[in-house]
């Protein structure tokens, strides 16, 4: 018991040490690549140290979580590399510890950070996210001249909408603009059109100064004395050069947290779950609601009486149809105008109200679908940990490779599908295409088979990167053929008995004649024999072991002929002419899913034409080495 405790002891440093290490590479390649992303609010915006060291310790800590299932991986992964790489872990098998006994230690160990994960995504965590989304939301408001897009309105400046269709970078001219202004009512609005301008921040930073030229400026005149209209009054002026000045305070100042309050990523599983609860609530009075006024929409509409219905129904009955346009061109021109008045603003007004409630529904049912995600995902992502951990330290074991090399790109490797297999279930969860259950576990419903191939392969010692034991199963599936490679013996020191060797080779021969009567290996078989009726053909295995033995014997001689025709003997399928597994029901399962069970009687078919083949090359082959064993008998009998 004490060398397994100093052996845990031991581990549990090698990996601590590399974990540590690990996770701050991971957490500066995730903070990174976050920090790519948001690059454009940062650069230029005048931001002082103390916002930008906020900035990134609030990044900090809210990718933690993300860094540990990746630095588990990659420091379990190089741990036993290590021990592999120097025999350390073949000593600690032969002690009669076996891996997953070498593992516990690490397993508590990561068991504790899984434990680390939950309490930062539910304690640390949501305060980090909030404070990095109040950040970067003040952010994008300071210095909007530089936030301004092409080919979208802006609305970044105060009572001001802002279109570009082009932006110059080097010299920060815009051109293309359109600007609309309205700090009142409709009567106080502006429409300015230029071709080209720019936008600067005051020295005080309270006011923007847009200076525009070639340009049109239409502006509604405010009357107090001015009658109610349909009609308002405006003044047109065509410039060459103008300077606008816009009030706007270009001073960092923290957005309010209360307009952040509806992002789940700011919670904790206690918070999103009352809040999910008064968010379904309000979707079903919302729903409800919508229902109640369908229903008074419809019962306000006029319904046709008894009698209406009556010689409605008779007039079916008859045969006679009722023609609306005929009824509406029987309408005076008047009344036609009123009634397709009211049907367009009947339709207008139906569609916007649907369009609204419609967006609205969206809106709700996406809000209760980010909270759901979120909080299925705080334990998701802790539970990644102890998955990455049961990949990385058997893949360590199997590869024996330590250092930074190959762990590195097996780890990227398996981050990447993980990363893609997360990324697109939480999309489609997010936009209702898949259950948010399923969305963000295929994930680990992908990874979780993986983690225990790799743990049972590695504690039997099994070969997972075995190149040849693939290729091999290649060719067998594909029914790529094997070649026979026999040449001449150094030291040969029984020589070939050639005569009953030639008569076990005519003793073959006859038997693969009465084969080829009994059998007609050219005609379709019967699939129901094919996938659910067991038997091997015992026959043909019979032919191929006497064939075998055969020509290792002759592999001794030293004729040089007789080698020769040694290796046109083809290697014989005994099996894939007959069945496409040696397991039961692993044939009833290929049958019974089609486009399988059809690919596997192809190639039933393709091996049993090869068999065919096969028989007829082995015969003439006998034949010639009979021919050759003879003449050398003559010759040696002559001598």
């Amino acid at each position: 018991m004490l060398g397994i405790k100093k052996l845990d002891i031991f581990i549990a440093k090698q990996f601590g040490l590399l974990f540590v290490a690990t996770f701050f590479i991971c957490q500066f390649v995730l903070m990174m690549q976050f920090l790519w992303r948001y690059i454009d609010d940062l650069i230029g915006k005048g931001l002082t140290m103390d916002v930008l060291a906020q900035f990134f310790w609030y990044m900090a800590l809210m990718l933690v979580p993300q860094a540990f299932p990746l630095a588990i991986l990659l420091s379990s992964l190089i741990t036993y590399g290590n021990l592999g790489e120097s025999s350390e872990l073949t000593a600690i098998k032969s002690a009669g510890i076996s891996l997953l006994q070498s593992m516990r230690s690490i397993i508590i160990i990561v068991i504790l950070i899984t434990g680390v994960s939950v309490f930062f995504q539910e304690k640390i965590g949501p305060d980090a996210n909030k404070n990095l989304t109040q950040l970067l939301v003040s952010m994008k408001q300071k210095s909007p001249e530089l936030e301004i897009p092409e080919g979208v309105f802006y609305d970044g400046i105060p009572n001001t909408n802002l279109y570009v269709q082009k932006k110059d970078l080097t010299t920060g001219k815009l051109y293309g603009m359109m600007i609309y202004r309205q700090s009142g009512s409709y009567e106080d609005q502006a429409i300015i059109l230029a071709d080209s301008g720019m936008i600067q921040s005051t020295a005080e930073k309270k006011h923007l100064l847009l200076t525009l030229w070639s340009g049109e400026w239409f502006e509604n005149i405010k009357q107090q004395d001015m009658v109610k209209s349909a009609e308002v009054p405006y003044r047109r002026e065509t410039f060459a050069y103008k300077q606008i000045l816009l009030d706007f305070d270009g001073e960092f100042n923290l957005a309010d947290a209360a307009s952040l309050s509806g992002n789940a990523k700011a919670k904790s599983s206690k918070q999103i779950l009352h809040d999910l609860d008064s968010i379904r609530i309000a979707n079903d009075s919302v729903g409800h609601r919508f229902y109640w006024e369908a229903r008074q929409y419809c019962m306000a509409e006029p319904r046709l009486t008894h009698d209406d219905s009556l010689r409605m129904a008779v007039t079916l009955d008859q045969g006679k149809i009722p023609n609306v346009d005929s009824i509406f061109s029987s309408l005076s021109g008047d009344v036609r105008r009123e009634v397709t008045k009211a049907a367009a603003r009947q339709a207008q007004t139906t569609l916007a109200d649907v369009s609204m409630k419609a967006e609205m529904a969206k809106y709700n049912f996406r809000q209760e679908r980010m909270h759901e995600i979120e909080l299925i995902g705080k334990y998701t992502l802790a539970l990644s940990c102890i998955i990455f951990f049961f990949i990385g330290a058997p893949l360590g074991a199997i590869i024996r490779k330590g250092g930074l090399g190959l762990p590195v790109i097996i780890s990227v490797l398996v981050f990447i599908v993980y990363y893609i297999f997360d990324n697109s279930g939480y999309r489609m969860a997010r936009d209702d295409n898949w259950t948010v259950w399923f969305g963000k576990g295929i994930s680990m419903m992908v990874l979780t088979p993986l983690a225990v191939f790799f743990t049972y392969k590695a504690n039997n010692d099994s070969t997972v990167f075995n190149m040849d034991a693939y290729r091999l199963l290649f060719r067998r599936m594909l029914g790529l053929r094997m070649k026979r490679n026999i040449v001449a013996k150094e030291v040969i020191i029984n020589d070939p008995d050639y005569s009953a060797d030639s008569l076990q080779l005519a003793d073959i021969n006859t038997e693969i004649d009465t084969y080829s009567q009994e059998h007609h290996l050219l005609r379709w078989p019967n699939p129901i024999k094919v996938f659910f009726r067991p038997g091997d053909d015992r026959q043909i295995i019979d032919i191929s072991e006497r064939l075998e033995t055969v020509i290792d014997d002759l592999s001794n001689s030293r004729d040089k002929q007789t080698l020769h025709l040694l290796n046109q003997y083809p290697v014989l399928a005994t099996h894939a002419h007959t069945r496409p597994f040696r397991q039961r029901w692993l044939n009833a399962l290929t049958g019974i899913i089609l486009p399988l069970g059809i690919f596997f009687y192809i190639r039933m078919l393709r091996f049993r034409v090869r068999l065919y083949k096969d028989l007829k090359t082995i015969e003439k082959t006998s034949n010639a080495i009979i021919d050759v064993t003879k003449s050398s008998n003559e010759i040696t009998n002559n001598d």
